[in-house]
């Protein structure tokens, strides 16, 4: 197993693919640590984010041999545990009331039309971030999705600290003027 160890991302996916379940058992243990404090600080239960990150990496292995990646496996399976637990939270929030419930219920409760407007801000953002060119958006989800320092991402992409700030720049610049009429 130790020869697993040693290999990137890149090479153990492309093993995954051809049904390899020791490369499989190495990205699992690469990434389960980081993926489930990843899922915990948004869901707050150590339960859930368990399940949370537990289908994230049977749906890879499900489709491994389908699978292709744009980008690297940790965007790949940090977007899939994202999405993964924004559905475990709609769905927490479509539990069904019972009698006693509603009596309590505030009247002036928001929150369904608060959950259904940042649902369709999460889309506006989406499908703004997909107008962008391939290099701003791999840099823009770099900055904002992974956390990557502008310097981190210079190094990683092999492009200079100045047009990272552009790409950057662009795409907020792009994010603002399709979310102003959002938000009009």
């Amino acid at each position: 197993m130790d020869l697993f160890k040693k290999l990137s991302d890149e090479e153990l996916v492309a093993l995954i693919t051809e049904n390899n379940s020791k490369a499989f058992r190495t990205l699992y243990d690469r990434y389960w640590d980081r993926m489930l404090v990843k899922a915990l600080s948004t869901l707050q239960s150590h339960e859930l984010a368990e399940e949370v990150v537990q289908d994230a990496f049977i749906n890879f292995w499900r489709r491994r041999q389908t699978i292709q990646l744009k980008y690297s496996f940790h965007t790949y399976i940090a977007s899939v545990v994202k999405y993964e637990v924004m559905t475990k939270l709609a769905n927490r929030n479509k539990q069904p009331l019972f009698i006693e419930d509603i009596a309590f219920t505030n009247p002036a409760d928001h929150s369904t039309q608060q959950w259904l407007d940042f649902d369709e801000l999460k889309d506006q953002i989406q499908n703004t971030i997909l107008t962008l060119p391939d290099k701003c958006q791999l840099v823009f989800r770099l900055s904002r999705e992974e956390g990557l320092t502008a310097n981190q991402i210079s190094n990683t992409l092999n492009i200079s600290r100045k047009t990272v700030e552009a790409h950057i720049s662009k795409a907020i610049k792009t994010l603002r003027i399709s979310l102003g009429s959002f938000f009009m």
